[in-house]
């Protein structure tokens, strides 16, 4: 059925009851990391926190499409307190993403790909960096920069093609927010450090834990898609269990094509002709290849607007 014919509506209760859980599992996560006695014991909590704070991940997505809560302030100040511990800004990660559904495979935004006159070792290096973790770390230092100056976020750049577009597409009036919510990142994340005694080694394999699996997940469900904004994701087939601790995320093809329905719903949509979802290990291995040339070229129809 389509989603415009239909009302899907939003799970606010076993929404929250699950961002009050995430947050609850980070807190534990992290108070054990203090009181853990061996490496081998840091690993399984890292690996812990990764997982959940996919969850968290997860939720904080789905309240950057306001389809978290129907109550406004519950969706906005939810997914900002969950949004904390990625560490985070709800505010810009909202940006980005929101930015990420406008210029989504274009020229702008297609990671997997380089054209005539890009630098291919920069390209690849990139790529590699989204795999590798260097894209949640890149996230993380914006905290230092908003919390000086957020202006600085918005300040082009020449690096590269992506992050100009980002750039151009923050809206100002939220700057303040930002800049409030990096603070907040500093606060929490300095006072559970010291309240429950964490050695900072300790907490860096804990926040790098979750870096590493949210990061390498990232373009999972875009290499290699079809150029076109809504079209260019794939449905990954993963194991049921997966998709109930992740909120049916890997379901990209289909939220990219309704990102306004909830995710209770994603698995039963239909993509319309659409190829069946592709086996997770084969799109995990299938993204190690490195982005490729190419001579397409699909403009961003929406260069320079800002986020509402």
């Amino acid at each position: 059925m389509d989603s415009r014919t239909k009302d899907y509506s939003i799970p606010g209760g076993l929404n929250v009851a699950l961002a009050a859980l995430v947050v609850l599992c980070c807190l534990a996560l992290l108070w054990a990391s203090g009181q853990a006695q061996s490496w081998w014991a840091v690993a399984i909590l890292a690996v812990a926190y990764g997982f959940v704070m996919n969850t968290g991940y997860a939720l904080c997505h789905e309240a950057e499409h306001d389809i978290f809560h129907p109550n406004k302030t519950v969706n906005d100040t939810a997914g900002t307190i969950v949004t904390l511990f990625f560490p985070a800004s709800f505010a810009l990660r909202r940006q980005g993403h929101i930015g990420h559904h406008l210029r989504n495979r274009t020229d702008d935004e297609a990671f997997d790909l380089y054209f005539e006159g890009e630098s291919p070792v920069w390209k690849w290096l990139q790529f590699y960096g989204i795999l590798t973790g260097f894209f949640w770390l890149m996230i993380v230092i914006s905290n230092f920069i908003a919390v000086i100056n957020p202006k600085w976020l918005a300040r082009k750049t020449p690096l590269d093609r992506p992050t100009a577009a980002l750039q151009e597409t923050l809206n100002p009036k939220y700057f303040r927010r930002i800049q409030l919510e990096s603070a907040l990142v500093f606060l929490l994340h300095g006072s559970m450090i010291y309240f429950f005694k964490i050695p900072i080694l300790h907490y860096l394999a804990l926040l790098c834990g979750f870096g590493f699996i949210w990061s390498t997940l990232q373009y999972i469900h875009h290499y290699g898609a079809v150029r076109d904004v809504q079209k260019g994701a794939w449905n990954v087939r993963t194991w049921r269990l997966f998709d109930l601790i992740w909120l049916n995320h890997h379901w990209h093809l289909n939220h990219h094509l309704n990102p306004t329905v909830p995710w209770i719903y994603l698995p039963g949509l239909q993509p319309g002709g659409m190829s069946q979802p592709i086996p997770f290990w084969k799109a995990y291995w299938k993204q190690w290849r490195g982005p490729r040339f190419t001579y397409e070229r699909v403009a961003n129809r929406h260069a320079g607007k800002r986020i509402k």
